[in-house]
């Protein structure tokens, strides 16, 4: 019998469950993290917090490890830099972006990748966090123009819009579909282009 030599992946695949980050924030990270993405904690202790936005028992643990040191340059070193959520529709989403913005929570990057909008907003500890929809309403439709598109293969990181021009946009009729294409034209551009870099906070 000949030994499968060509086991690259495993044939039962794990799906996705958490992300853990250490903190010197414990608290604010807490308290932002159920702002931004209703995630609330099962259990928010002194010494860690383990929150939820769903069924799952924790979705992302946050870390109160003793003798952390700040990070130094943390928004041009490699290694993770967003994590991300996902709202079903258009108008959730919009509706949560003048939810936070009525909190003084601002993204600091916008972009149309064309499979999704997407806000970045970033957390007490510099790191990430993507609020976005799926424009086709479907993964499968959304991973096909990914990978057979040369429009993403063209430009992956998408156009950047100025969320409160879309606010606007909404506010005089347009339906989301109009709002999208105009982003993807280049229509909602803001004044100043933002770096995709993380802000450095520390």
């Amino acid at each position: 019998m000949t030994a499968n030599r060509s086991r690259r992946r495993p044939i039962t695949r794990p799906v996705f469950h958490h992300t853990t980050f250490a903190t010197l924030k414990l608290d604010e990270m807490v308290a932002f993290y159920e702002s931004v993405a209703g995630l609330e904690p099962v259990y928010h202790g002194t010494d860690g917090a383990w929150l939820t936005n769903d069924e799952a028992n924790h979705r992302i643990a946050l870390l109160a490890l003793p003798d952390l040191k700040a990070p130094v340059d943390k928004g041009h070193t490699a290694g993770l830099h967003h994590t991300a959520f996902e709202y079903a529709d258009f108008h959730a989403w919009l509706d949560n972006y003048e939810r936070l913005a009525e909190r003084g929570i601002r993204p600091f990057l916008n972009l149309d990748h064309g499979m999704t909008m997407s806000m970045y907003y970033q957390d007490p500890e510099g790191n990430g966090v993507e609020i976005q929809f799926d424009t086709f309403g479907s993964w499968t439709k959304s991973k096909e123009w990914m990978w057979a598109s040369q429009e993403f293969s063209a430009n992956p990181i998408g156009e950047y819009f100025d969320p409160d021009m879309l606010v606007a946009a909404r506010a005089e009729g347009l339906d989301w579909e109009e709002i999208h294409r105009r982003a993807r034209a280049g229509e909602y551009v803001p004044e100043v282009i933002p770096q995709v870099h993380l802000p450095e906070l520390w």
